[in-house]
Parts: C-alpha cells; sequence; structure tokens
C-alpha cells in the first residue's frame, strides 16, 4: 500500500492543527522526497544518525519532532546541515517535521503519552498557558512519595532522574511539559499541584522548587519525548495500512 506525500502531509497538518498554533519553526514538510510513501520512519530527532538509519530501512519518509529551519539559526545550508539535508535528496527521502503540534496533540502529543505512561489520571491542560496543551495537570493513580516517583520515572523512560524534593514529600497532583519546559515551573505552581515533570533543568529551576515547595523531577529532553511521535507512526500505519518503523537513537540529554 501506499500514500502520496501530498495526502500524508495534509492529513497529519489538518490532525494536529498545525494553522491553529503560533511556532518557531515549520510544521509539516521541511525536504520534499518521493512522490510516493510507503515507508516511513519516526524518531525524535532527524539527527545524521536518524537519516542513516532512514536510509538503511530504505524508507522513502521520516518523520520527527525535533525537524529543521529553527528561529533565529542561520539560514545557509552549511556544515552539520548541509550533510543531513545532501543525504535525504540524494536519497529521495521526505521529511515531515512536528513541534509544537505534537507536544500538546490531545491523543497523540507527548504530554499525553507521557501521561498515560505514568498512569495519570483526569488529566486535563493547565488553561492559562499557550498553547492550550503545552502544560497539562491530573493525579497519580494514589498518593506517592518522591523517591517512589522517582523510581517510576526512572523506570518508564530508562533513564536517570535528577530530582529536587521535599523531604517526606507525598505527591498526588502533578503537572508536566515534555522537553525543555522547565520554564513552566511557576505556572506549575499556581495550578496547586505537588510536583513538576519535564525533560530539562536550567540553576533557577532548582531555587524555585525550594523556595515554592513544590518537587521537581527533570527526566530527560529526549526520553520524555520519545513517544509522541512513536505513537503518531503507529496511528498512520494503521491509518494508510503501510509501514512506520520507529527509530530510537539514544541521547542522554
Amino acid at each position: 500500500m501506499s500514500v502520496s506525500i501530498q495526502q500524508l502531509s495534509t492529513y497529519l497538518n489538518g490532525l494536529l492543527r498545525v494553522q491553529e498554533i503560533n511556532d518557531y519553526c515549520p510544521n509539516g514538510l521541511q525536504v520534499e522526497g518521493r512522490r510516493e510513501v510507503t515507508h516511513i520512519v519516526t524518531g525524535v530527532t532527524a539527527s545524521q544518525a536518524l537519516v542513516d538509519a532512514a536510509i538503511a530501512q530504505g524508507a522513502d519518509t521520516l518523520l520527527v519532532h525535533h525537524g529543521y529551519f529553527w528561529k533565529g539559526e542561520s539560514q545557509t545550508i552549511t556544515g552539520m546541515k548541509k550533510k543531513r539535508i545532501s543525504a535525504l535528496l540524494k536519497n529521495d527521502i521526505n521529511l515531515l517535521a512536528y513541534h509544537l503540534p505534537l507536544d500538546v496533540h490531545p491523543e497523540y502529543g507527548n504530554n499525553r503519552q507521557l501521561a498515560k505512561l505514568l498512569n495519570v489520571h483526569q488529566v486535563k491542560a493547565v488553561s492559562s498557558v499557550k498553547p492550550i496543551g503545552v502544560l497539562m495537570e491530573g493525579e497519580l493513580p494514589s498518593p506517592i512519595k518522591g523517591e517512589d516517583l522517582k523510581q517510576l520515572l526512572a523506570t518508564q523512560l530508562s533513564r536517570e532522574i535528577l530530582m529536587e524534593c521535599p523531604q517526606n514529600k507525598e505527591i498526588t497532583r502533578i503537572a508536566w511539559c515534555t522537553g525543555g519546559g522547565q520554564g513552566f515551573i511557576e505556572q506549575a505552581v499556581e495550578a496547586n499541584v505537588d510536583a513538576f515533570i519535564t525533560g530539562e533543568v536550567s540553576e533557577q529551576t532548582i531555587h524555585v522548587a525550594r523556595e515554592m515547595d513544590i518537587a521537581f523531577f527533570a527526566a530527560g529532553h529526549h526520553a520524555t519525548e520519545r513517544y509522541g511521535v512513536k505513537a503518531l507512526g503507529e496511528h498512520l500505519s494503521e491509518h494508510f495500512d503501510i509501514p512506520v518503523t520507529f527509530i530510537d537513537i539514544p541521547n542522554p540529554a
């Protein structure tokens, strides 16, 4: 089975509501390849390693969360960017990338998928933070100590977790933003949750956590954002009846 790249990109743009979300990179088809899509490779970032893996798989389309052409970066196609794009063009591979639209999607988004991993209930967006869905809140099945939540995250995400948590704090309600969402910690405090989970940590984040009495967990940018693009790929495989292969390129960050 196959689908045209135009049909696939139109479907994804609609599903992920691209036109409704203001982002700092182009979402959708970033590099055009073959017209007919017969095998999609999905992954977190369109790194050279993932591009090479897609070539090795014989894929004609690469679907990622982190693509190219970010606001503020050099507009020249040189060096590392030239090598990556050259490999895509030489092998006639389409590159589709969805950043914030994939973070916030209520079913396939990174935030929603992390909630599923942690078995969070009563999931809802923190409505004061835009785009809607970039910061979520919900309840754990039962109260849990910080060390136990740290271990749950480590087990589910297969990585070490950085934790800053008041001793013996009991955690029931949490807020989370996958990836580089540490800047939302104060909005998480305003949502009156017990803990905030994100991917990265900044120096000031620890001081905020300590002074505002909220448990904080940095669980990895890559690790917290593996699951949205994987879930989206699985949906596409079923919807269009074409093979989709998720490839995880390890990244400790």
